[in-house]
């Protein structure tokens, strides 16, 4: 039995969103509990040259729409990266989560060779197939940054685990 494109990237996008909605809740409740401004843990990174938590989870945004536009070819919305409080943060993953909902597998079923091309700052446009992009470029760097929004939160002393970033296994 094979999957589809759709089932690789849309329900595993929206539970890395709602899993990462999770650990921003425990976050700010740890931030009111120990009484500290929550904007430490919005500008924290893991070091000076890496990203703060809030960028973490614009990127992780950014990636998921974007994987789903291109796959599915239709307009990619524009977020205005402006979040700096953890409700804000929380908004755009819930606007994030309800684009993803709004897509239909028959959008994305059968872009396996679908040309997609991903610009970049550094590297110019990189040209994929819609497969490889979505499994070499989208998932891992979505991953990457909900990973990183993970451990930031973790080394800021957050009480975290690996179930809160797997989330339940009941969907």
């Amino acid at each position: 039995m094979s999957i589809s494109m759709y089932q690789a990237s849309i329900p595993v996008l929206i539970r890395g969103l709602e899993n990462l909605s999770h650990i921003l809740d425990k976050g700010a409740a740890h931030a009111e509990a120990k009484k500290l401004d929550p904007s430490v843990f919005i500008t924290a990174r893991l070091y000076p040259d890496m990203f703060a938590l809030a960028r973490q989870v614009q990127i992780a945004s950014d990636t998921a729409k974007g994987a789903a536009s291109r796959l599915s070819g239709i307009e990619n919305p524009s977020y205005a990266d402006t979040e700096a409080t953890f409700p804000e943060l929380q908004q755009r993953i819930a606007k994030t989560i309800d684009f993803l909902k709004s897509i239909k597998p028959e959008q994305i079923d059968g872009s396996e060779q679908k040309a997609v091309v991903l610009p970049t700052r550094s590297k110019g446009d990189i040209h994929f197939t819609g497969e490889n992009y979505l499994f070499q470029q989208a998932l891992p760097n979505f991953f990457f940054h909900v990973t990183t929004a993970y451990a930031i939160l973790r080394h800021n002393g957050v009480e975290i685990g690996k179930w809160d970033y797997y989330g339940s296994f009941n969907h």
